[in-house]
């Protein structure tokens, strides 16, 4: 059976190869323009927006609270834990471990009691 379908593929693919027409390498090189990039033609690419319908459905993996859209710093915040998980690419990171830990106000914890 192997030996059936390997002659039925060979023979029945032979005749494509007669037929396709191979262009000279000098030629497909001088027929069209090829544009190439580099480093200093790379601009500050805007990064895609976030689709905040998204929300609806994102929580928190440590604590599955919801999360909150900060735009300026096009991260999703955790308010309750103080923490930020980055969006790279429209895509948010939700990995632990790449969260950036939030600021807090020092000026009211330091403020002493009356």
């Amino acid at each position: 059976m192997f030996r059936n379908v390997l002659s039925r593929l060979v023979t029945e693919a032979a005749p494509v190869h007669r037929h396709v027409k191979h262009a000279p390498f000098t030629q497909t090189l001088t027929s069209g323009w090829v544009s190439t990039r580099s480093f200093t033609d790379v601009k500050d690419e805007v990064q895609p927006p976030f689709d905040s319908s998204l929300l609806e459905f994102l929580v928190c993996p440590l604590s599955k609270k919801p999360l909150r859209y900060n735009a300026e710093t096009n991260e999703l915040i955790n308010e309750e834990l103080g923490i930020a998980y980055p969006i790279v690419d429209g895509i948010p990171n939700m990995i632990p471990q790449e969260a950036r830990l939030l600021q807090k106000d020092t000026d009211a914890s330091n403020k002493p009691a009356q």
